[in-house]
């Protein structure tokens, strides 16, 4: 993956410079551009027997692997209001609730640009009487996978260990309900 500019979008000079994958840098006239992190939601969405909702990816990056629903937050817009719309969009059902759960730094390969995300994690809960809708383009499916132990976690076709790594942390916190 590539992330460089071959000109300034400035000035046009080809002296523009990378520096440490952090920003660029135009010595001819100033311009200076940040390699900020994007923000992304996914929502952990499980049943009563501790079945997780997954998607299945239709497009790349990933295409065909599991994803938690979820996807990047739009300007001006909360990373909770992020997980409401996203939630609408790509699986039909708008949660009733959504609370955080954790983050995980990812990285999100697309069209030949790398993309450096923080993911913020949420358990959500769906209406009782949900019926799922895949948006066309986008998911290709639903799973529920039991997510009961590690190697539950661990058999998944994840398509980002951002995911996975959420997925460890909720169940250990489930673990730890479930004890008290």
């Amino acid at each position: 993956m590539q992330n460089d500019f071959s000109f300034c979008p400035a000035c046009g000079s080809k002296n523009i410079q990378n520096v440490n994958m952090r920003k660029w840098l135009c010595p001819e006239c100033g311009f200076d551009l940040y390699n900020n992190v994007a923000a992304a939601v996914g929502l952990v969405i499980a049943d009563s027997e501790g079945r997780v909702l997954f998607e299945r990816r239709a497009k790349e990056p990933r295409k065909g692997f599991l994803a938690l629903p979820g996807g990047f937050c739009d300007p001006d817009e909360s990373a909770e209001d992020a997980c409401f719309r996203e939630c609408k969009e790509e699986i039909g059902v708008e949660p009733v609730s959504v609370r955080y759960l954790c983050s995980f730094p990812n990285t999100y390969d697309y069209k030949g640009i790398r993309y450096k995300t923080c993911d913020l994690f949420f358990e959500s809960v769906l209406p009782p009487d949900a019926v799922l809708h895949a948006q066309e383009g986008e998911v290709s499916g639903f799973e529920r996978c039991p997510v009961r132990t590690a190697a539950d976690i661990d058999a998944l076709p994840l398509a980002f260990e951002s995911a996975r790594r959420t997925l460890y942390q909720w169940l250990g916190k489930r673990t730890q309900e479930a004890q008290i």
